[in-house]
């Protein structure tokens, strides 16, 4: 092929690059390297969703990486362990501190036992590390035992044997040391790190559970993740960024799941103050009001927040949600609500901070609260911290290995056709609308501006928000006793979505191919007991609602589902309720997990195959390119 002079635009680039790769071996090299790269196997990726703050479930599953570490165990060790003993290699990979300490105390920590698991972990690692190259492998190794551990990860018997008797050397030394336990704490944290190559959380880390900042903790120390924001994170962020609503909206929600623990402990966020308002505000009462919940904190923050909702409401007529304006339509006098054309009785008349003539004005002393509300949530330095990690790694939805992830929906009309949002004049619709919302909800952690914040609290709840997708009855479930008025209608993408046809125009929407291509969701529990599955539209849709919460688990009947994507497939697991780690720990006892593989691969899947490969080419076109500059003379070669 003739050469073709780089153009100017072209030829600073390939400068720029020449200050990494300086000469024609530094080029040939790297080459070289990323075409190996491009025939190695995929990394496995696990898929989470709605963990909702139960940090014991979650980190077990990240564990046992949905099973993948047990599916090694047995490919290493199958029929040479009975199931107990791989079981209990099982549980010191999990939690090898926790069960180290458990031998120690049955007096079995001893110098054969130390031998003979670091034996058997070391065959697990070299099983998992031979999927990398040695490069990457180095980097996942921990700093202390770096050196060590890669020595024992590449034993190759030679004819006398000096290797592996210089490995075994190795083993006595970490013996002798007492560093034994440590040792395997790092064995096993590489291990799992190996077994996992990426994670994806497709949304809703917080609310329901006591402990999503321990949740959080973990994620900012994970190797390689991303989040695809729930409508539960989306209302810490903006709680964060001070929207009043959201702030009011997340204490009420932990409210109802008798969940003061992240507030008051996890974050340091005390409500004594909103508490002493409501004690002398609001009546403490009896029979049907208090078994709906109705105490005198839950009132104050019901009605306070049903006034924010309020004013939000009219300030955005885009929204389209005046018929929420529910405060407006309580007859005070009488105890009733209109809803739809239709009156309903109140479970509460004790009002004594509304105004009839003005119904979504704050108090006084309800704006003070509120304030000092708004300071706490905005300075808190730990809150802010966990905030920022979900901005620098989440977004709104993102298309990955042919694989399209976004927690909630496409909004859609009946017709199959993308619902839009108005805003500033233009129509926001399908992906254009994702794009909208990723953008409104960055600015408004940037600027704090009113108007950005309020789309925050609609992003929670509006109808046709990609993170929620249906009309929530918050008036009604705080204040109407009638359940009927409840039902929470949905968007129409959870009916249409099951059809593949739907599905297919939603993947070219965002630009995927509809051949091999899924939608990954969360969202919405799967009612295995009524029948339900995760993988709809002929594996086209799999929804992989993550089922933690205990609320919910008995109307599921499971723990919900996680997806993984490995050099061999697709397999969705099933998962059954987590126990307690101390059960894990005691009796070696496992989350039950069914695995049901939709869609094995037909071949091994490279990293040729995925948007890595992708990008590696392009690196290794942009080195041709500097290649022929060099030969060329267009770019001057540099030797040491």
């Amino acid at each position: 092929m003739p050469y073709t002079a780089p153009s100017p635009q072209q030829l600073k680039y390939l400068r720029l690059l020449a200050r990494q790769f300086p000469n024609q071996q530094a080029v040939f090299s790297e080459i070289i390297n990323l075409q190996a790269i491009l025939n190695l196997p995929k990394g496995t990726e696990h898929f989470m969703s709605d963990i909702h703050g139960e940090y014991e479930a979650f980190m077990h599953i990240v564990n046992n990486c949905s099973g993948v570490v047990r599916e090694h165990v047995d490919v290493v060790f199958g029929s040479k362990l009975t199931d107990a003993e791989r079981a209990d290699l099982c549980t010191l990979i999990y939690y090898p501190r926790e069960k180290i300490a458990r031998v120690h105390a049955a007096h079995g920590d001893t110098p054969a036992w130390y031998r003979d698991m670091l034996a058997k972990l070391v065959r697990v690692a070299r099983r998992l590390s031979a999927r990398f190259t040695r490069s990457k492998v180095r980097k996942a190794l921990p700093r202390e035992y770096a050196y060590i551990i890669d020595e024992l990860l590449h034993t190759h018997p030679d004819e006398e044997n000096y290797r592996v008797r210089y490995h075994d050397r190795i083993i006595q030394s970490v013996l002798e040391t007492g560093a034994a336990a440590d040792f395997i704490s790092s064995l096993a944290a590489l291990i799992k790190r190996l077994a996992v190559d990426k994670l994806h959380i497709v949304g809703d880390i917080f609310d329901r559970g006591a402990h999503a900042d321990k949740v959080m903790d973990v994620l900012m120390d994970y190797h390689d993740l991303d989040i695809q924001w729930g409508n539960h994170d989306i209302l810490w962020m903006g709680a964060a960024a001070g929207e009043p609503a959201c702030i009011m909206t997340v204490l009420r929600n932990n409210l109802r799941y008798d969940n003061f623990e992240i507030l008051e402990n996890g974050y340091g966020i005390g409500l004594r103050e909103l508490a002493l308002f409501a004690d002398r505000t609001y009546r403490r009462d009896e029979g049907e009001i208090a078994r709906m919940g109705l105490t005198p904190l839950v009132k104050a923050i019901n009605v306070m927040l049903a006034k924010l909702e309020g004013q939000i409401i009219l300030r955005h007529p885009e929204f389209d949600m005046t018929d929420r304006l529910l405060f407006g339509k309580i007859d005070f006098a009488r105890g009733t609500v209109e809803i739809e054309g239709s009156t309903y009785e109140l479970a509460t008349s004790d009002f004594p901070t509304v105004d009839p003539a003005d119904p979504y004005a704050l108090s006084a002393e309800e704006q003070e609260l509120i304030d000092r509300l708004v300071d706490a949530f905005t300075g808190n330095v730990r809150l802010k911290r966990h905030i920022e990690f979900l901005y620098e790694k989440g977004s709104v939805y993102l298309s990955c290995n042919r694989n399209l992830l976004f927690h909630g929906c496409v909004p859609m009309n009946d017709d199959g056709t993308f619902s839009a949002i108005l805003s500033d004049g233009e129509q926001h619709a399908g992906k254009c609308l994702f794009d909208f919302c990723d953008n409104v909800a960055r600015r408004a952690w940037r600027t704090r501006a009113q108007a950005d914040l309020d789309w925050m609290w609609y992003l929670w709840c509006g109808r046709t928000s990609p993170l929620s997708g249906r009309t929530v009855k918050t008036f009604e479930r705080s204040f109407v006793p009638d359940k009927s008025t409840w039902e929470e209608p949905k968007n129409a993408y959870y009916r249409l979505a099951k059809d593949p046809v739907i599905c297919n125009s939603i993947l070219r929407a965002f630009d995927l191919p509809c051949d091999h291509a899924h939608i990954v969701n969360g969202h919405t529990p799967v009612r295995a007991k009524a029948g339900e599955g995760p993988v709809r539209a002929d594996g086209k849709l799999l929804m992989i609602d993550g089922g933690f919460c205990h609320a919910y688990q008995k109307t599921t009947g499971i723990a919900g589902y996680t997806l993984i994507y490995s050099s061999h497939g697709m397999r969705i697991k099933e998962h059954q309720p987590f126990e307690s780690i101390e059960k894990a720990l005691d009796e070696n006892a496992d989350i039950t997990s069914v695995t049901n593989i939709f869609e094995p691969g037909e071949h091994t899947v490279m990293v040729s195959d995925t948007d890595t490969g992708d990008a590696l080419r392009e690196q290794i076109n942009d080195l041709r390119q500097l290649l022929s500059a060099y030969r060329n003379g267009a770019i001057a070669e540099r030797h040491s």
